[in-house]
């Protein structure tokens, strides 16, 4: 058994999207399912407060102490006998380096620049003088490589070098909220999620984060508006239903996004969003048609909206046989697949296509181009995976 001993005899350190670095600390040893003997929460030997963090429900024992003393001196007093995580509340981590240090049975620094963990059996291996983490980590403690390190994320279908931050003051903290918030997009993903609709994300999460909005209220509001275009496109209110549209589409990446970067997504949560996903755009692509031909569903048009979702769902099934067989997406598995996911018949890439053959009077002739984009799509998948079941296998995906 170990122990994770944090120094906060500097308070809780600065809130990055709402949270403390302590919070951080906290949730993200929570939602990695770390499970220490214990947490020490170390104020030192000033005047510091207790932190409110401290006194939540977590799902392992956390014990606050006061120490004075050399970094090494505080640690032996409050971690006896194990192994020891010692972290500090100026320092962001990277979630998935709880979970991978903590599985390992050699001595370990974790650094990158002035941010610094280390995972050790003995507190004597620290610097015997130093009063901050920063400094009683020695040269000689064998560092973490980026090389050793999993970096393979499935949900992101993306690699990601691990990460550390020291927060200290405001621009720190912009810096850092930046980079988490790139960090959390997907590596392969439509045109419009990589490249337009971020600004109106970032403008969101921040505002959303900090008043700790959880984000399954944000996927409720999705899914109202998401079910809310259908009848409105069918009774062909086409303003009304783009407008539901867009706001689905933009607030599908704000969910996503909140959830991660404040360790608060849940099962029910991630049910909810990629399920939604899987399944609304057929009854848009429907009541488009439906909308445009007036309610006749022997039309030309919505017969072919009905073909239209034949394809969907054959598509959706053919890409289920890569990740079965290898372990992460078939958009991950070289660079072209990953462009070709850029334009790839889908949802973000659909509605706008729509939306300018709408206003253009070309709604008709728009659906039947998106028919053929879908069939374009399913063979490309088809093909692709075939050929590389049967000449190009990668090796399953590890990630952290």
């Amino acid at each position: 058994m170990f122990v994770v001993w944090i120094d906060a005899a500097h308070g809780a350190g600065e809130r990055v999207f709402g949270l403390t670095l302590l919070e951080r600390h906290l949730k993200a040893l929570k939602h990695r399912k770390v499970q220490p003997g214990e947490v020490v929460i170390d104020l030192g030997a000033g005047e510091t407060l207790e932190p409110p963090e401290a006194g939540r429900r977590w799902p392992f024992p956390v014990r606050v102490v006061r120490n004075g003393g050399t970094i090494a001196q505080r640690l032996a007093k409050s971690a006896v006998g194990g192994r020891v995580l010692a972290l500090d509340t100026h320092t962001l981590i990277d979630a998935r380096l709880y979970d991978f240090v903590t599985a390992q049975s050699r001595d370990l620094a974790i650094q990158d620049g002035d941010a610094v963990a280390a995972w050790i059996a003995d507190p004597a291996a620290l610097d015997a003088d130093a009063r901050d983490l920063r400094a009683a980590v020695p040269p000689s403690l064998p560092r973490l490589t980026q090389a050793e390190f999993p970096g393979f994320i499935r949900n992101l279908r993306r690699t990601l070098p691990f990460y550390l931050f020291r927060v200290s003051n405001a621009d720190e903290r912009a810096k850092v909220e930046r980079f988490l918030f790139w960090s959390n997009y997907k590596g392969s993903t439509d045109f419009f999620t990589k490249y337009v609709y971020p600004p109106l994300v970032w403008v969101m999460v921040r505002p959303l984060a900090r008043a700790q909005v959880h984000p399954n209220w944000v996927t409720i509001i999705s899914i109202v508006l998401t079910f809310a275009a259908v009848p409105l496109f069918g009774a062909g209110y086409f303003l009304a239903g783009f407008l539901c549209a867009y706001g689905m589409s933009v607030l599908d990446s704000v969910d996503g996004k909140l959830a991660r970067l404040t360790f608060t997504d849940s099962k029910l949560g991630n049910v909810l969003d990629h399920g939604l996903d899987l399944v609304h755009p057929p009854f848009w692509y429907c009541a488009w048609a439906y909308g445009l031909s007036h309610g006749d569903v022997w039309s030309p048009v919505f017969l072919a909206s009905l073909l239209m979702l034949a394809l969907y769902v054959i598509d959706r099934l053919i890409l289920k046989i890569y990740p079965t067989r290898f372990g992460r997406g078939l958009h991950t598995h070289a660079p072209m697949d990953g462009f070709v996911r850029t334009f790839i018949s889908r949802r973000n890439i659909n509605l706008p296509l729509f939306t300018v053959g709408y206003v253009a009077g070309l709604g008709i002739e728009t659906i039947y181009l998106i028919v053929l984009w879908q069939a374009a799509t399913c063979v490309y998948h088809g093909v692709r995976t075939a050929w590389i079941l049967a000449y190009d296998r990668p090796a399953p995906a590890q990630s952290a």
